[in-house]
């Protein structure tokens, strides 16, 4: 493997400027008219300069997997423009070797006149690849997309899903020495999303360089090595995924209404965090006779009782717990939207309870968390970080190896010849 990075940021700023010279709305016309000068107050006010990025300096390797984080606005999308050469800096250098394939906006680099298969040749040609290059590669560009009765047809007709599918299949498929990849992947049916974080793993094995944002921590705990978090456009850190995403989360949580505490709850510790408009009071792991145990068995029942309190009413919250192994392995993370159960109007008190008929797990030590969200699944208004300790025990089961005891049967057909 080269030990010249692929792709490196020396002290990169990019500053944007920006005027509001016209009115923007038939309003803003007609308060022109009555009032003239309160335009060119507004534009002096609204008028100046943003600074997206501030000296953000980093390097990646050849077959590196980098992610960048940040909350909204942080400059993260900027950094991935900088670094496709779409945007140039206002200080400092962006030098980037080999072949760059980029998913961004959505449509970004098609034209919408063009049919789907004009598209996939004109970007063929961006990128350097010759007619019998592209003819190469065609076939399994359409066939990855699923377009194949689409493909002749203006993309301006495309729905954002079927952009999606076109543009990332045009993506891993034009031999992409570096790889970038924004928030992109959250358009499209949840099959099709599947299929292309497998192929991005896929690509990862097979060497390609990838820089990837997502707001989804956990792809890039499962696909990157390395991450940058940038926070108003600075470089807070960079390093190992796991040390750098217990960073921002931290930081995060201690500067959100009802900022990251420790609790504790007999001899366990855990990290509560959230705004309390709904409130979760109690927890219990209850038996198939709705009696509170320290230790199940492999098909035992479980039920996950929580108790709340809403001290004002919430429309539409979304209930609901992960488990965990100790190890830190994510076994699940159900919710009741996901259950189809829809909440409506919630206020005063209640109680919820998750019901497992037979639980598959497998013995070992487990910790389950605990939460209750807006209807965005965005806003914390109470989560219990893995902080109820579930035991299961031997007895129900005579499997030891793996997380979960699938209810499966053997056959033996004895002397039987196909």
């Amino acid at each position: 493997m080269s030990h010249t990075p692929i792709l490196r940021f020396e002290q990169v700023s990019k500053r944007f400027t920006y005027t509001q010279e016209q009115p923007g709305t038939i309003l803003e016309s007609l308060i022109e008219r009555v009032l003239p000068g309160r335009r060119r107050q507004r534009q002096a006010l609204h008028s100046g300069e943003l600074w997206a990025l501030r000296d953000v300096s980093f390097a990646v390797m050849p077959g590196e997997s980098l992610g960048i984080i940040g909350r909204n606005g942080s400059g993260k999308s900027t950094l991935l423009k900088l670094a496709s050469r779409i945007l140039k800096p206002t200080s400092g250098k962006v030098d980037v070797r080999g072949r760059v394939s980029a998913l961004l906006e959505l449509g970004a680099g098609f034209h919408p006149d063009l049919t789907g298969e004009e598209n996939i040749y004109l970007n063929g040609s961006l990128l350097g690849l010759s007619k019998q290059e592209m003819d190469f590669c065609y076939q399994d560009i359409v066939d990855f997309s699923e377009l194949h009765d689409y493909i002749h047809m203006p993309v301006k007709h495309y729905s954002s899903g079927m952009y999606m599918r076109l543009g990332f299949s045009v993506a891993i498929h034009v031999q992409p020495e570096l790889l970038i990849v924004d928030e992109i992947l959250a358009v499209g049916d949840q099959a099709f999303q599947n299929k292309c974080i497998e192929r991005i793993y896929q690509m990862k094995r097979a060497g390609t360089t990838i820089v990837m944002v997502s707001h989804n921590l956990e792809s890039i705990r499962g696909i990157c090595s390395r991450v940058v978090w940038i926070e108003n456009g600075v470089q807070r850190a960079v390093g190992p995924t796991d040390e750098v995403i217990a960073q921002y989360l931290e930081h995060t949580y201690s500067h959100a209404p009802g900022g990251k505490q420790w609790v504790k709850t007999g001899d366990e510790m855990f990290q509560r965090w959230g705004s309390r408009e709904i409130e979760i009071t109690a927890v219990r792991l209850l038996d198939g006779a709705g009696r509170p145990a320290d230790g199940f068995k492999t098909n035992d029942p479980l039920v996950v009782e929580m108790a709340y309190i809403a001290h004002e009413p919430v429309q539409d919250p979304v209930f609901g717990l992960a488990i965990f192994r100790t190890d830190g392995l994510h076994v699940n993370g159900p919710n009741v939207r996901h259950a189809g159960l829809e909440m409506g109007l919630v206020q005063g008190a209640g109680v919820l309870r998750y019901q497992v008929e037979h639980l598959p797990l497998l013995p070992a030590q487990y910790k389950i968390t605990v939460a209750v969200y807006d209807s965005f699944i965005k806003r914390p208004f109470d989560h219990h970080d893995q902080a109820y300790p579930l035991r299961v025990i031997g007895g129900g089961t005579k499997e030891i190896d793996g997380v979960v005891a699938l209810p499966a049967v053997w056959e033996w057909e004895k002397g039987s010849e196909r």
